[in-house]
């Protein structure tokens, strides 16, 4: 069987243009000069001193480092591991180099160029290190494994339900029953597939369309669906079985344990260099028809989270919220328009 179509280089550096790379780099460069500070200190008399000291050399060099690693990704990405290894630890040294001048030049640091430069080295070294070994962490069939058992608990429970609703009609409504078939079996054939590689949203609302199309047939027109699509881009790339399964939460918990319609809004738009998917529904009063659902939205919720983060890392953001009267979920990836980023 195909293993999932993934950008999982070991070979390569980390991406210094994704802010989680940032992010990550960061806290654990801090987290490293606070306990080697801790541990140079027996007593708490110069802790303090010693921590805004180190913390006022080390950030501008850090940030500074980042940036220049960020102007040379591309550059970077050409070279083999082993050379372009080296020239990151080179450029951090000259990055270091340069704040230790300028501070020295401010008087505003008595830490030894010499030090700094051992320190510099040793964390870069460490770093890509911790970098290379989750991204080995990381191969495409522990994803593959990850992203089949996320896929498999998203079978909706609706399928079961669609087809007492087609018994239902099927000598009234001839016609109409063997057109909810028809869509029965081409959802069938999208949740079944190997969806390892990030689809255009086009097709994703195809598929949510004939899943509004099956429930109504049980709920009438109690499902209100509201399409605000103007500001969209052009077919943004998007995991695959994302947006039906919030329908299905929305129609679940919002519509189905209500006697009075309900309305659904699904909204999309660019916002600079990403994509913001949201899907809002009106909330029910207090008590109705909520008994033993909270926990399924819950599941539902984090497993969207979790296959967001299998194809974009710590680019995407999702957010739940209740806004006037309406639960919200919020969407936030890359803009994409090609497969070339499928499962990282």
């Amino acid at each position: 069987m195909a293993s999932i179509p993934t950008n999982l280089d070991a070979s390569r550096l980390p991406d210094f243009r994704q802010g989680g790379v940032w992010w990550r780099t960061l806290w654990m460069v801090n987290l490293a000069a606070l306990l080697g500070v801790f541990a140079a200190n027996q007593t708490l008399d110069h802790l303090l001193s010693e921590c805004l000291s180190v913390a006022s050399f080390l950030e501008p060099l850090v940030l500074l480092s980042l940036v220049v690693l960020y102007l040379s990704s591309d550059w970077l990405g050409l070279l083999p591991r082993p050379l372009a290894c080296g020239v990151v630890v080179f450029l951090v040294l000259l990055a270091t180099a340069a704040v230790h001048g300028l501070f020295v030049s401010l008087q505003w640091t008595q830490i030894g160029l010499g030090y700094a430069a051992i320190w510099a080295v040793v964390a870069t070294y460490l770093l890509l290190v911790w970098f290379d070994l989750t991204l080995r962490a990381q191969t495409p069939a522990l994803v593959e494994a990850r992203l089949m058992a996320l896929t498999a608990r998203i079978r909706p429970h609706f399928l079961f339900n669609t087809l007492n609703a087609v018994l239902g009609v099927m000598r009234s409504e001839p016609k109409r029953a063997e057109t909810a078939l028809e869509e029965l079996a081409d959802l069938f054939r999208v949740l079944m597939r190997e969806n390892r590689t990030l689809v255009p949203l086009s097709e994703e609302i195809a598929v949510a369309r004939q899943y509004l199309n099956l429930e109504r047939l049980r709920l009438g027109e109690r499902i209100q669906v509201t399409w605000d699509m103007a500001s969209c881009p052009p077919d943004p790339r998007v995991p695959p079985l994302m947006l039906q399964p919030l329908l299905e939460n929305a129609v679940y918990h919002g519509i189905e344990p209500s006697l009075a319609p309900g309305d659904i809004l699904i909204r999309c738009e660019r916002i600079g260099k990403n994509v913001r998917l949201e899907v809002s529904n009106a909330i029910m009063a207090a008590g109705e028809g909520m008994a033993g659902r909270t926990s399924g939205n819950q599941m539902a919720l984090a497993n969207i989270r979790e296959r967001l983060l299998l194809f974009f890392q710590m680019q995407a953001v999702m957010t739940t919220e209740v806004r006037q009267g309406r639960f919200c979920v919020t969407l936030e990836f890359p803009y994409q328009t090609n497969s070339i980023n499928d499962v990282p």
